[in-house]
């Protein structure tokens, strides 16, 4: 076998930082439920799986296996501990450049040991029906390739955001897609969190009136300097395309609009460490329907992680927004806006092992990502140019 790719993500200095911040930025506040929770986004245990000893279920009842593409921190501490909390998905395989890691995969969890596959043999998946999606966690510069792997092998693919690179990845990816008749979905956790579904409504029914300005951002101090994600043949981008994507879906969901006009600004601090990408960004958004959005997002600061909708009559919001967990929510009016705590992850993974077994479309299908990809090409050339663009 080839030799692991140096971009996946098994050294810890990778994503440490990023992964912790994601985790505890919220940590201590608790979470207590006034109100009822949201239908289908309980994280269940795996109480409907095939049980020793009686009958197995029927195919469209089996829960649906996930291939890991990936085996970093992400997979190892979220997603892979996710799966064991879902009613409709498990984890049947995994995909990794390192054979030792599979094989320790392999016999912490269960996999078979043809269920573990490298990079360069996803073709070979084509052949084995007890994997039905791949979920692919590799660095972004990746994910266009191996989106286009799996699907070609006939599997379904969840993917990290963003959904790649570029506009014409995201297209292409889409294309395959449609051409092997699999399912595409980028991983948006936060379109099945809970608080995030109440600010959607709050927004779309319009409680405090017409949204008119929406202040979102998240950044953190990054860490090693060497890791993928400070270079740019395979990260794609900074700090936007990392952590400030979050602040960009929140605006998009919350308005149920597409930007019209945009304006950005970049600022480094570090040129060293930020050679290859972008440290700090601000943009500021204009919608169809009137609403301004101003965004920030860093590599290199500490303590933004929240967003707030003005409307004509108050305001709502929250802070922390988008961590893992811990989630808090704020009204204006003083109205409590807090929900049980929800694994993510295990809620996305449901979903889309739902879409499946039903035949329907994501929410957060492709052209979600792609989306967000011509927002995201649009602020970098904004900052090229020194002026505001149109959409």
């Amino acid at each position: 076998m080839n030799e692991p790719l140096c971009t996946e993500s098994d050294r810890e200095s990778e994503s440490r930082s990023r992964r912790d911040f994601l985790k505890t930025a919220g940590k201590g506040l608790g979470t207590i439920a006034v109100a009822a929770q949201l239908p289908g986004l309980v994280a269940c245990s795996p109480a409907d799986r095939d049980v020793p000893g009686e009958a197995p279920r029927s195919p469209q009842d089996r829960p649906i296996g996930f291939a890991l593409c990936g085996l970093g921190g992400l997979s190892t501490n979220q997603i892979a501990p996710a799966l064991a909390k879902t009613r409709h998905a498990r984890l049947a395989g995994v995909i990794t450049g390192s054979p030792a890691k599979g094989e320790a995969w392999a016999a912490e969890h269960g996999i078979p040991t043809g269920n573990v596959y490298h990079y360069d043999g996803m073709h070979e998946m084509a052949g084995n029906p007890d994997i039905d999606v791949v979920y692919v966690v590799t660095p972004n510069a990746l994910h266009h390739r191996h989106t286009l792997a799996a699907a070609r092998a006939g599997k379904h693919v969840l993917i990290e955001k963003p959904m790649a690179v570029s506009v014409t990845e995201c297209e292409e990816m889409i294309g395959v897609g449609r051409q092997e008749g699999v399912k595409l979905a980028v991983a948006y956790r936060l379109q099945f969190e809970p608080h995030h579904l109440e600010c959607m409504r709050l927004a779309r029914e319009k409680e405090f009136g017409d949204t008119r300005v929406i202040e979102a951002g998240l950044a953190f101090r990054i860490g090693d300097p060497d890791q993928w994600r400070l270079k740019a043949e395979l990260a794609g981008g900074g700090a936007l395309m990392d952590v400030g994507i979050y602040a960009l879906q929140a605006c998009r969901y919350l308005t149920g609009e597409e930007p019209v006009q945009l304006s950005a600004v970049e600022t480094k601090t570090d040129p060293v460490k930020f050679s290859q990408v972008d440290e700090t960004i601000a943009w500021q958004m204009t919608f169809p329907s009137g609403a301004i959005a101003t965004c920030t997002t860093s590599y290199n600061v500490s303590g933004i992680n929240r967003f707030r909708v003005y409307g004509e009559t108050g305001w709502f919001g929250m802070e922390p927004a988008f961590s893992y967990g811990g989630l808090r929510g704020q009204r204006s009016d003083d109205r409590p806006l807090r929900f049980e705590e929800v694994d993510h992850f295990a809620a996305e993974m449901d979903d889309f092992s739902l879409c499946i077994l039903e035949g329907r479309e994501s929410k957060v299908a492709g052209e979600e990502g792609l989306r967000d990809l011509r927002v995201i090409e649009r602020i970098y050339e904004s900052i090229r140019l020194g002026q505001s663009v149109t959409l």
